[in-house]
């Protein structure tokens, strides 16, 4: 049976637009593949930084870790696993100052894992795999746009997922949710204008 991973990476629970076109995507997907579908909500889930321990745990064999790098590095683990189990992967997420939230930067950071998820020669490990990301954005940074160039999400994340061997890529570009707070449009009305792309991409 297939399996979904969403990632979802707002802090912003139910008023969150990145996670109902999210949620919306994973609705499409199970309806057309029948899976299971694993949601990630980095949001609720205790996502440390990067740090000395995790480091040695990274670099040492696992006979040989500390108590402090087997704990440091078991989120690392955790995450990898789910990665690696998953067929397809969804991540949603918010553009915060034309890139990514911190959150999502320290999920990659436990993912990106030398011998794991990328070899010795930059080859990544994590094959055979489709990943959609869904950006949602308070201006328009979409292609033709004025702002298209401040955009570093959608390309960091391409980079990054394909540098780990996920080189099926689509992103779907949600931008404008700035009506949504001004009272222009609602929630419901613009997750719909978005659902052609995701039940394409799903």
């Amino acid at each position: 049976m297939s399996k979904l991973l969403v990632v979802e990476a707002s802090p912003r629970g139910p008023y969150s637009v990145s996670r109902q076109l999210a949620k919306r995507f994973a609705d499409e997907w199970r309806d057309s593949h029948g899976g299971d579908v694993l949601v990630r909500d980095l949001a609720t889930s205790h996502v440390p930084n990067i740090s000395l321990p995790w480091i040695g745990g990274a670099f040492t064999p696992t006979e040989q870790h500390s108590p402090e790098m087997g704990e440091a590095i078991k989120i690392s683990d955790d995450f990898i696993a789910e990665l690696l189990a998953a067929d397809e992967i969804v991540i949603g997420t918010p553009m915060y100052n034309f890139s990514i939230p911190a959150l999502l930067k320290s999920w990659i950071d436990h993912v990106v894992r030398f011998g794991v998820t990328f070899s010795a020669s930059y080859e990544g490990l994590v094959k055979g795999k489709k990943a959609t990301v869904i950006i949602a954005s308070g201006g328009n940074f979409a292609p033709g746009t004025p702002y298209e160039g401040l955009n570093v999400a959608s390309g960091y994340l391409k980079q990054i997922l394909g540098f780990i061997g996920i080189t099926d890529v689509t992103v779907i570009l949600a931008g404008g949710t700035l009506a949504i707070d001004h009272g222009q449009t609602t929630m419901e009305d613009f997750v719909a204008q978005q659902a052609g792309a995701l039940h394409a991409a799903a």
